[in-house]
């Protein structure tokens, strides 16, 4: 089996092929360009076969590229660059280069290609993972023009909390469009100005939010539904879970689901005494709508209430029973994401056509 390892970089890539043996076989670098990837595939032709490949960044700078890889019908495997990073660290001959990142991606395929979460063609959760990352960025945006028009009004009018509707609300907006200006000073007169013009922004973007929520809520109400029989998970919340789910199988187990979000606690074994401690690391927008769907259940579920209390009885502190609580919300995500139809998640092709 020949392993070929990528460094993805904005501009370029850099690759390198090593044998069962782990001898290197070859070196290529190229451009970041459709041209480049098909260079590289090549020049991997020319290697041999079988071939699996693993690229740093999957998602990312190489996203292009591995899909390129994955439609010739390529076994392509994603490695996290923190991977890769160890693997420098732990090399021989320390040091950073793209030789050498390409170098410990390939060894780490070669030992573990198993367990690496292996890339599948784009389908439709690539649009709604689309969709979630701008309406988050979206909200973002609106939670920092929120806090510029607050900084504003507290200079115009400390009191203003009082007179004024909430911000983000229809009332508020409408009031901020129309926000007097003081008079008899200049300086307030354009902080009222600023104002407005914020306002204007803040419900542009609002606006944009909502829609986007529209959209991935009907996206999600085709094919991933059946993640709403879950307490607490609506149509929005299904199309953010398939977005970060997707696409295809990714996960084998629930087990793995849960270590990808961060809620399955990592053991710190040692000397014969058994400990877990908690894991900071995995997805942690995965892990944040873990969070929101076992407060959801902590007050609208008498089983995930019975279950805090039972656990909380048990010495168990309330966070680290609604961590408990999280690690089960991931094996029901995972069981109603078997249920979620094969027909209902279509390569992107086929919807262009």
């Amino acid at each position: 089996m020949i392993t070929i390892g990528v460094d993805a970089h904005k501009r370029m890539h850099v690759a390198l092929a090593l044998d069962d043996a782990g001898q290197e076989l070859g070196q290529w670098r190229g451009l970041n360009s459709t041209a480049g990837w098909q260079s590289l595939a090549q020049w991997a032709g020319e290697l041999g076969c079988p071939r699996q490949w693993a690229i740093e960044g999957a998602w990312n700078y190489g996203r292009g590229l591995a899909q390129h890889l994955v439609a010739a019908g390529e076994t392509v495997y994603e490695v996290n660059a923190r991977w890769t990073a160890l693997g420098r660290r732990s090399a021989r001959k320390p040091g950073k280069t793209d030789r050498l990142d390409a170098h410990a991606v390939a060894l780490l395929a070669r030992r573990e290609a198993s367990t690496l979460p292996r890339v599948s063609p784009e389908d439709d959760t690539a649009i709604l993972a689309l969709l979630t990352t701008e309406r988050e960025a979206a909200l973002g945006e609106a939670t920092r023009l929120g806090n510029q028009i607050h900084a504003l009004l507290m200079q115009l009018d400390p009191e203003y909390h009082g007179r004024l509707p909430s911000l983000r609300s229809r009332a508020g907006l409408d009031a901020l469009d129309t926000y007097p200006s003081p008079g008899g000073c200049l300086l307030q007169d354009e902080r009222a100005a600023a104002v407005r013009r914020l306002a204007k922004r803040l419900r542009l973007t609002l606006v944009q939010a909502e829609e986007l929520a529209r959209q991935i809520a009907g996206y999600a109400q085709v094919g991933y539904s059946p993640l709403t029989r879950l307490c607490g998970v609506n149509l929005l919340t299904a199309g953010m879970l398939a977005g970060i789910l997707g696409p295809g199988r990714r996960f084998s187990t629930d087990a793995e689901l849960a270590a990808y979000a961060g809620a399955a606690p990592l053991e710190a074994s040692s000397a014969g005494l058994t400990r877990h401690r908690l894991n900071r690391g995995g997805n942690r927008r995965l892990n944040a709508i873990l969070y929101r769907i076992a407060l959801t259940q902590a007050h609208y579920s008498p089983e995930a209430r019975a279950y805090l209390d039972r656990r909380v009885s048990e010495g168990k502190s309330r966070r680290e029973a609604i961590r408990a609580l999280k690690r089960f919300i991931v094996r029901a995500i995972w069981r109603l994401w078997q249920d979620c139809e094969a027909s209902s998640i279509k390569p992107l092709v086929e919807n262009v056509a």
